[in-house]
């Protein structure tokens, strides 16, 4: 249905004012920055893990138990940033109680155009975003997984939910039930091996 981006966030007064600046202080002071997200295994933890990793820093990743008590803390100065889905802060950033240094996908959020991309700011092989899917029992019929398809594919392609999707933060794209399989099996692979590295516990 859509993909929806992932951004890295300070407190409006800290003293990151860019993802450089965030990088440098990590690398000078290994374990002394504090990073918030929601749940171990949640998108936006794996997503700390994944930057913490590919940026080679070495810092701490604290869990909340939801996004309202991560951007207390942040606002609080219990953290130093937090890792959050774009959507939820964006009235936050918008309201300038939060500020956003990156946004951690491949381009730059739409209704974020000036926030760069952590691969712009220096974190080479950075890529993270979430993403929505429809699906259908797996016994369902292939002509009425077609069917099903397509009038999704038709519906994300009006005017009315691309726009309604974008004000949730969320970038409309249709897709096959193939690609579907090919992007889940991708990404099963990738966060597989972050949970691994991250050597968070299987329940």
């Amino acid at each position: 249905m859509g993909f929806f981006d992932i951004a890295l966030v300070t407190k409006a007064d800290s003293p990151f004012k860019t993802l450089a600046d965030l990088l440098s202080f990590a690398k000078a002071n290994p374990g002394k920055l504090n990073v918030g997200t929601i749940n171990i295994g949640s998108t936006q933890n794996l997503a700390a893990e994944l930057f913490k990793s590919t940026a080679s820093i070495n810092v701490q990743i604290v869990p909340f138990n939801g996004t309202p008590a991560v951007i207390t803390a942040l606002r609080g100065g219990q953290i130093d940033a937090a890792v959050e889905i774009l959507g939820p802060v964006k009235t936050q950033i918008d309201a300038k109680a939060i500020h956003a240094l990156a946004v951690m996908g491949l381009k730059r959020a739409p209704s974020m155009p000036n926030v760069p991309t952590a691969k712009e700011s220096g974190v080479t092989n950075m890529n993270a975003a979430s993403w929505n899917a429809l699906a259908a029992p797996a016994k369902t019929p292939k002509e009425t997984i077609a069917k099903l398809n397509a009038a999704a594919a038709t519906a994300l392609a009006s005017t009315e939910v691309k726009q309604k999707l974008a004000s949730l933060g969320v970038e409309a794209g249709a897709s096959s039930p193939d690609g579907l399989g090919e992007l889940l099996n991708a990404e099963i692979k990738r966060w597989g091996e972050v949970i691994n590295r991250a050597n968070i516990a299987k329940k």
